[in-house]
Parts: C-alpha cells; structure tokens; sequence
C-alpha cells in the first residue's frame, strides 16, 4: 500500500509543487476534472509563485500530499464564509493521473479531514464541491461517508453541456464514528 503524508508547503518544496502541478513535465489532465469550466490558466512559474504558491507558504489550510515521499498533490482548505470560521470547505488535486482510483485521495482526504477537525474544534462540518461531471470526487465523498447535501442542477457550462454543482459535507460527530 502506498504510504501518503501531508507536509506543510515550505519554500524547499514550492518549485517541486509548481513543477509536478503545471511545469513543463506535468500531466495537465487534472486541469480537466478541477472546475475546468472555470478555465484557469497553466501557472508560469513566475505567476505561480507570486500567487497560488505564495498563499500556500507555511499555510496551515494548504498541505502537499506526498505519496511514499514524492510530491503528488495538495489538499486545501477555506472558509466560505469567510471570517465567521463557521463553515470550512476543502480541495484536493492529485496531479498524477497514475495515481487516481488507487486510493491515494481518499488516504489523503482522511487524514486532511481529521487534521482540519483537531485545528477548529469548535466546527460542526466539513464539506466540499465538486461537480457531476467528476465521478471521481463524487465516489470519494460516498466513499468517506459523507452525505451529499446539494445538487444545483446545469449550472456548471463545459465542453458544450451542462453540468450540476454538487456539495457533500459531514458533521465532526458522524467522523468521529466514522
């Protein structure tokens, strides 16, 4: 079984996380399954750096996902309702399409979610979006137990056709017997 560990985003690491997620060598396919509707542009190095990258710095809501240590991913979190920190959303992207269905996410995603509830011990739940068409995001939430709680029907445009935006979530006790 491949051993997954989250680390924090450090500057030794940050050209490693730019070059696995949009270097010259990376695997772009990602880019089509994490809201590619939104159509983000590939980072150069310079953007990269200066913006995303910058923000994930020493962030305790910003992880590298490490897979039997090599950098393969970041998990993220942020609050939707901003500085309330009442209702905290999470990301994930595992850059290496290798990697997906292999239960590298889910590992991730597990350990991501009892860090996040250790960190706010006064939130009640944990969710994310996803979007119908990622069949893989939507089986990761059934898969962690948690419910899906909305369905916004054909609001997601991609590649001639309409997609739902879809929100799972669960509650700190439901993880906890989890």
């Amino acid at each position: 079984m491949t051993q997954i560990t989250l680390k924090p985003i450090t500057e030794d690491n940050l050209s490693e996380l730019w070059s696995v997620s949009y270097g010259p060598k990376a695997d772009l396919e990602w880019m089509n399954w994490d809201g590619p509707y939104f159509q983000d542009p590939v980072l150069t190095w310079e953007d990269f750096r200066s913006g995303f990258g910058k923000n994930c710095l020493d962030n305790p809501l910003r992880k590298a996902i490490y897979a039997d240590d090599r950098l393969v991913g970041i998990v993220t979190a942020y609050w939707e309702d901003n500085d309330l920190h009442q209702w905290l959303d999470f990301g994930i992207a595992i850059y290496d399409p290798n990697l997906w269905n292999r239960g590298v996410g889910s590992q991730a995603i597990r350990q991501w979610l009892t860090y996040l509830f250790a960190q706010e011990p006064t939130i009640q739940r944990i969710g994310y979006t996803t979007w119908s068409g990622n069949h893989r995001m939507m089986k990761l939430g059934e898969k962690l137990g948690m419910l899906k709680e909305a369905q916004i029907r054909k609001v997601r445009f991609w590649q001639g056709e309409y997609y739902d935006s879809v929100k799972y979530g669960i509650l700190r006790e439901e993880w906890l017997h989890n």
